[in-house]
């Protein structure tokens, strides 16, 4: 990848992410598989206690584990391919909004960003911009113009509607769209990041990486009355998340917090989070946090998970350890390589 001062950078994965964090949606667990022997001893008796009592069902498990760790192993292949076809076969019903424009933008959002980026800040001054929610340093404000917004679902939706090849954003949304795939990286995603998003995390978040950030992985993700409603309780591999609400009209589905994910379960209290159409929403990406339930209409959420390879080269926030770095394409999961460090040969992209 190019990085903003026009130099070229290798990005990698950690090899975790074949094993870890595998969401089962019928028991909303994350798992963490290498044998079946290590799996039924770590997670039995909580699948057992969440309905999975007979040897079929968890069989059924088990396959459904091998299928996600066997598209995780291609995802690399895949992604590209699909990338390629998409290039190749699909006409856009949009083409502007593939690149990021100052019209865009909602007003408010430019003036917290231009200040962001004097001389003379202070959270004293910011604060008279930008308010923290109940939710202990996440913030609420305007991003996009309500008609750029309108613009950008009618093309996710042109694209959803086309029969070009569609990859789904991870393992607990089953329904949205991987922009990188789309094209939307390096006219849009990467502009947003590094003009606007990265002067306001430097701010913010500057103790988990937010003053270098340097990759990312967006994507958008669709809830719907007669697809996924909501999104279960989890934190981002991300060290500073957006979360734009894009539309359309839709009732309740909030978004709730908790606690950083070394918090133990048993201590967090959750706080409710209001999310409106052309809004974001920024976090850490440590912070534990879930969407409830819309109980009407449709709902598109445009997800930035942006990343910091200073940080993220100590500790994998996936795994918990020092990363072993595998091969990827594009940003792949935001890992560098550290001099001298050794990477594996297996190609994988997140």
């Amino acid at each position: 990848m190019t990085n903003e001062d026009g130099g070229s950078r290798r990005f990698y994965t950690c090899n975790c992410f074949t094993t870890d964090n595998i969401y089962l949606d019928d028991y909303k667990l994350h798992v963490r598989f290498v044998c079946e022997r290590q799996f039924r001893l770590d997670h039995q008796p909580l699948l057992r206690q969440r309905g999975c009592v007979t040897e079929q069902q968890f069989e059924d498990v088990l396959h459904k584990i091998s299928q996600e760790v066997d598209r995780r192993r291609r995802l690399g292949v895949t992604s590209a391919e699909r990338a390629l076809s998409i290039k190749d076969t699909y006409q856009p019903l949009r083409p502007h909004v593939y690149h990021l424009q100052e019209s865009f933008l909602a007003p408010k959002f430019k003036q917290i960003v231009e200040y962001c980026r004097g001389r003379d800040v202070s959270e004293e001054g910011l604060g008279d911009l930008l308010k923290e929610e109940a939710a202990a340093r996440v913030y609420r404000f305007p991003v996009f113009e309500k008609s750029f917004c309108e613009d950008l679902v009618e093309e996710l939706e042109h694209f959803e509607h086309s029969s070009a090849p569609k990859g789904r954003p991870n393992t607990m949304n089953h329904y949205g769209i991987l922009l990188n795939e789309l094209g939307f990286d390096e006219g849009f995603i990467t502009p947003l990041r590094e003009r606007y998003l990265q002067p306001l995390s430097s701010l913010l978040y500057p103790d988990c990486g937010g003053r270098c950030l340097d990759s990312h992985k967006a994507f958008v993700v669709k809830y719907d009355m007669n697809e996924d409603l909501d999104l279960s309780y989890h934190y981002d591999n991300a060290e500073v998340t957006l979360n734009v609400s894009l539309g359309k009209d839709f009732t309740e589905g909030n978004l709730y917090f908790g606690d950083m994910r070394q918090v133990p379960l048993s201590e967090m209290e959750c706080s409710e989070v209001q999310h409106k159409v052309t809004e974001g929403l920024l976090h850490r990406g440590q912070h534990m946090h879930g969407a409830l339930p819309i109980s009407s209409g449709q709902r598109w959420n445009l997800i930035v998970w942006m990343r910091a390879s200073q940080e993220r080269n100590k500790l994998c926030p996936m795994c918990n350890g020092r990363p072993a770095l595998v091969e990827g394409e594009g940003f792949a999961d935001g890992f560098t390589e550290p001099s001298g460090a050794p990477v594996n040969s297996l190609c994988v992209l997140t």
